[in-house]
């Protein structure tokens, strides 16, 4: 049951991309996207980053039938910072985004079931190398392979994401297991593998506590945080964007969410896992709109989760207070990690004095009131823990 390989995952990556993205080679025509992509850094501190995108990038038309997912997940990243730099990378956004981009970008995120701008699985999933193939992911062996300003803050932002998906791993492969042993009525195996996830959890909380380590909040928000805003419930595009020469949206204009950590699908699927639910109201909603900018595989693992978890009625049904601490364990470091969460989002951004056009210290980068949401989302995990005063053992 859940067999991680069926969804695109792996133990030791977790929702990592299996491949070695820094081994992917785009040749022939594909090498101008990489060529061009790669050389952000030195184009976004020009100030017109537009002009120059759009004279040096020809209109691609990507051969995706004969190409390997591997190539066009790679393609996913590059097209998609160049996109996000076009709208970001000046003072004023853009009403529309240019054919060159808009075409390929648009042909990208179909074929690989995902949204037409930057998403999480091209900010982290498939952007990172690791620096020695031989050794584990670790925040001592891994980079970033595209960015946007290519500076210490950005690469460790995205780092850190990098190895907590990796960190997961261990507990999602512990998924199908936990269902097989609950649904079996065996309270002690499900406690042992919940004891080897709270195990986890503790090492996940343990990398994000090291985010302050090397990115500096008010870097982050200066030069990290304004490239990775979405178009829908954004002041500074309240109609969308056009995306020029794509048939099917024709003239009107699209409004995508942007890239957040909220799009990761650890959470989420622990939430499924341990019966997590969230209340049916605006935030609720919101949640369930993230799901579709995750890849379709990963969308299908928290599905199958949901669906097949029968965890939480059997540890309350157990009265085993072991199993009960173990459960209780996990739900505790969920809660804290939305609490470092919401810690980080008040002084990364709330905190931040000058907000600008776009980069707004009350919205999100997915288009939210953020700090209301996630103090939300964290005490709705908080009130998920099973009480151990009616169980005897």
């Amino acid at each position: 049951m859940l067999n991680l390989s069926d969804y695109d995952m792996s133990e030791e990556r977790g929702f990592l991309c299996r491949h070695n993205a820094n081994d992917v080679v785009l040749s022939g025509e594909l090498a101008v996207i990489r060529d061009v992509a790669m050389s952000l850094p030195q184009l976004l501190p020009t100030g017109r980053v537009r002009d120059l995108l759009v004279e040096r990038l020809p209109l691609i038309h990507l051969p995706l039938d004969e190409m390997s997912d591997a190539e066009a997940r790679m393609c996913m990243v590059h097209y998609s910072f160049m996109v996000q730099a076009f709208v970001w990378g000046e003072p004023k956004a853009p009403t529309v985004l240019p054919k060159n981009l808009a075409v390929p970008m648009v042909a990208l995120a179909d074929h690989l079931g995902q949204q037409p701008l930057l998403p999480y699985s091209g900010y982290v999933l498939d952007n990172w190398g690791l620096v020695d193939a031989t050794r584990p992911i670790d925040l001592d062996n891994i980079y970033m392979i595209q960015n946007f300003l290519n500076g210490q803050d950005e690469n460790w932002f995205v780092l850190i994401h990098v190895a907590i998906e990796a960190a997961a791993g261990r507990a999602l492969a512990n998924f199908g297991p936990v269902i097989e042993a609950s649904a079996a009525g065996d309270v002690a195996t499900t406690r042992r593998l919940l004891e080897e996830v709270g195990e986890t959890w503790h090492k996940i909380n343990s990398i994000f506590d090291r985010m302050p380590e090397r990115c500096d909040p008010y870097v982050y928000f200066e030069r990290v945080r304004p490239y990775i805003h979405g178009w829908r419930d954004n002041p500074a595009l309240p109609n969308g964007i056009i995306y020029e020469g794509v048939e099917r949206f024709g003239t009107a204009a699209q409004a995508f969410r942007g890239q957040t950590g909220s799009q990761s699908s650890i959470v989420p699927a622990m939430d499924a896992l341990l019966g997590v639910g969230h209340a049916v109201d605006p935030l609720r909603e919101y949640l369930d709109q993230l799901h579709i900018y995750r890849p379709p595989a990963h969308r299908r693992f928290i599905d199958d989760t949901r669906a097949a978890s029968q965890l939480r009625a059997f540890v309350e049904k157990a009265r085993d207070r072991g199993l009960t601490e173990a459960y209780n364990t996990i739900i505790q470091a969920i809660a804290d990690f939305r609490t470092r969460h919401l810690e980080y989002a008040a002084s990364y951004i709330n905190k931040q004095q000058r907000a600008a056009s776009g980069n707004d210290t009350e919205v999100g980068t997915g288009g939210t009131p953020f700090m209301r949401y996630l103090k939300k989302h964290r005490d709705e995990t908080a009130a998920r823990l099973i009480s151990n005063a009616a169980n005897a053992a």
